[in-house]
């Protein structure tokens, strides 16, 4: 950035960065959606498998301990949420017509998938709450209180979207102040950002009891620097920044890193193992940028053909449909057909488990979610006409 001197002698402000000659990109980003099913499915490996021998809803030793890297998809889906918001955020844009779309967005599927972990865990199941718990659950805050009961109440796997929600919240507020920094000093606070995370893990392993330090790294503003990454890397692509890398190569790297992390323990001690525990987040928030942004680049250059089959955005369009039922099929699968602790015959169980989850996926998506979401915008505020010349421009 430098400053000049006008014809008239003023110093006139600083110019931003010169960008780099863009090449275009595409509006709509198909291989993202893509992108978000295999997150998902990471997510229900984890949980099916456990983390430990024995664990999970029926153990799969062939998918053990590899499946544990599966618990940080949920990292995929923070970094994408900061990268396409950030994407296609128009200046201007009213506040209070983001927010009522990101209402219309999350809760009615949320509501009803509600309805239906409420009976697994707590009607058929032997899980028990409270009022303030239910509630807290309900509305999505949970997160923000250490002593709900149990510790992951109603839905357990919403409390990811108590963190959305917080990024959501700050994100009208703070979006058109970070687009105008300097692309260093994005990159600068994206650092920051991680290295808090890390430290933030490692002095609530070293203070905390268990139970206090889950909740501290559960907690939405833990997680506010995974959302960064991605608003910084989508500020970064729209200025012209492009990174040489493919996403085979970003894959390569995420699986040689999914086997040094599970096997650090026993390769290198338990030292080194917690130091990859604290750091995996931050880690897993950088590589999933990398992935987004390699994506973006081969879908703008016409290579992205995987993708961007219809099959797979279908898949993808309904992941969020997907994550919230698919812990609800596990534990009914838990309930009354348990397993043997460690058994590869449990696959079959873990391929049933997955197309009964998608199939109510897909229902809650194709007649709760989208028209749900339809009938909402429909009903929500207008933007507000655009003056231009005297005159309004809708």
């Amino acid at each position: 950035m430098s400053a000049s001197l006008s014809a008239a002698g003023t110093l006139d402000p600083p110019r931003p960065d010169p960008a780099p000659r863009p090449e275009p990109l595409p509006t709509r980003l198909a291989s993202l959606t893509s992108l978000r099913f295999f997150a998902a499915f990471a997510v229900f490996t984890h949980h099916f498998n456990g983390v430990g021998p024995g664990g999970g809803v029926w153990h799969v030793p062939a998918l053990f301990p590899y499946s544990k890297i599966g618990v940080h998809g949920v990292t995929f889906f923070f970094v994408l949420s900061g990268f396409l918001l950030t994407w296609s955020h128009k200046p201007g844009g009213q506040r209070k017509i983001f927010y009522w779309r990101r209402i219309g967005r999350i809760y009615p599927a949320h509501l009803v998938a509600m309805a239906l972990a409420l009976f697994v865990f707590y009607v058929l199941g032997t899980d028990r709450t409270d009022v303030l718990s239910l509630v807290t659950s309900l509305l999505l805050v949970q997160t923000w209180f250490p002593q709900v009961v149990p510790n992951l109440p109603g839905n357990p796997v919403t409390w990811t979207l108590s963190v959305e929600l917080l990024f959501y919240a700050l994100f009208p507020l703070f979006i058109g102040r970070l687009k105008q920094l300097r692309t260093r000093a994005l990159g600068l606070l994206t650092l920051a950002g991680l290295a808090g995370m890390w430290a933030v893990n490692c002095l609530a392993d070293h203070y905390l009891g268990d139970h206090d330090a889950g909740w501290v790294m559960r907690h939405p503003v833990v997680y506010l620097p995974q959302f960064f990454i991605g608003v910084a890397f989508a500020i970064a692509m729209r200025r012209g920044y492009r990174l040489p890398l493919r996403p085979y190569a970003v894959v390569l790297l995420i699986l040689a890193y999914t086997v040094v992390y599970t096997r650090a323990d026993e390769w290198a001690g338990g030292t080194v193992a917690h130091q990859m525990e604290t750091t995996v987040r931050p880690v897993v928030a950088v590589l999933s940028a990398l992935l987004i942004a390699a994506c973006v680049q081969n879908e703008a250059a016409g290579r992205s053909r995987l993708l961007t089959r219809r099959s797979l955005m279908l898949l993808g369009a309904s992941s969020y449909a997907f994550y919230l039922v698919h812990q609800s099929v596990n534990e009914v699968i838990r309930l009354y057909w348990p397993g043997e602790p460690d058994s590869n015959v449990a696959i079959v169980f873990l391929v049933g488990a997955f197309l009964v989850s998608q199939t109510l996926a897909w229902l809650l998506y194709r007649y709760v979610e989208e028209p749900a979401q339809q009938w909402w915008s429909k009903r929500g505020p207008r933007p507000r006409p655009r003056q231009t010349g005297g005159k309004a421009v809708a």
